[in-house]
């Protein structure tokens, strides 16, 4: 699995003098709740990105005006949500803001790549294979039919945040290993041609075995969403079945509910 260097900056003068921290000490609301809320809203704007290293504890608390167990409980809260890392020696570490995805006919590449998260994708597989249950009843085709499979790992900063497993009619079109490394599977369908129009989806979330832990960096039993998908194009025609696994650390879906008049 390729992995990037860590290119770490500590965040010492400008880059930290850039967060414009807004502590309301006359709030109902803990102080290091709002601390911690504005470091987060800094790293999921950019203002500190991943590799950024915060000063510590003491000049922090001093900076701001606040106790040091503030400050440590406001850190804490971001390590718990895996934005921030203690690491021995370093210090706390920017890790990654969490990605959220609209709940929409979308591509998780394309969806990367707007919000400036900088998708790079691994391809595993790319084969020819014969047609299980499940995915036969999916693309409407025979079981042990042959359809083509697809798995790819989906990167963000050089870190894994999703496992992806997808099949395809064959004769749907012709799926070159490097276009998908490069591209995301539905702008690679646009360009043929085919116009997607809906989907049904189904989510859920389960625990990692071993394999997946090591696929996604993660550790054995933690939390992964999952999705399940079946697109259709124009005419009604189901063109791609996906089966996809999510760091849930680092992955959340965003959408919105509308009351029913």
């Amino acid at each position: 699995m390729t992995r990037t260097g860590d290119h770490s900056r500590p965040v010492t003068g400008p880059a930290l003098d850039s967060v414009d921290f807004d502590l309301d000490r006359s709030s109902p609301v803990p102080l290091y709740y709002q601390l911690a809320r504005q470091l987060e809203a800094a790293i999921d704007h950019g203002v500190l990105a991943p590799g950024n290293l915060l000063g510590n504890e003491v000049d922090l608390s001093v900076r701001l005006g606040l106790s040091r167990p503030t400050v440590r409980q406001a850190i804490q809260s971001l390590v718990d949500k895996g934005l921030l890392v203690r690491r021995r020696g370093v210090g706390t570490q920017v890790v990654h803001s969490q990605v959220k995805r609209p709940l929409e006919l979308s591509s998780l590449y394309d969806d990367l790549e707007s919000a400036g998260q900088g998708p790079t994708t691994q391809v595993l597989r790319n084969e020819r294979v014969p047609a299980t249950a499940d995915v036969a009843a999916a693309l409407g085709i025979a079981e042990g039919g042959e359809v083509t499979l697809l798995e790819r790992l989906r990167f963000t900063h050089g870190q894994p945040v999703a496992f992806l497993c997808n099949y395809l009619p064959t004769a749907l079109l012709e799926l070159d290993t490097a276009r998908l490394e490069s591209t995301g599977l539905y702008r690679m369908m646009r360009s043929a041609g085919i116009t997607l129009h809906s989907a049904r989806q189904t989510i859920g979330a389960r625990s990692a075995t071993a394999e997946e832990a090591v696929c996604l960096d993660e550790k054995e039993g933690a939390a992964l969403l999952t999705m399940q998908r079946t697109a259709y194009d124009d005419t009604g025609r189901p063109v791609e079945y996906g089966s996809h696994i999510y760091r849930a650390s680092r992955y959340a879906f965003d959408f919105q509910l509308l009351v029913r008049p």
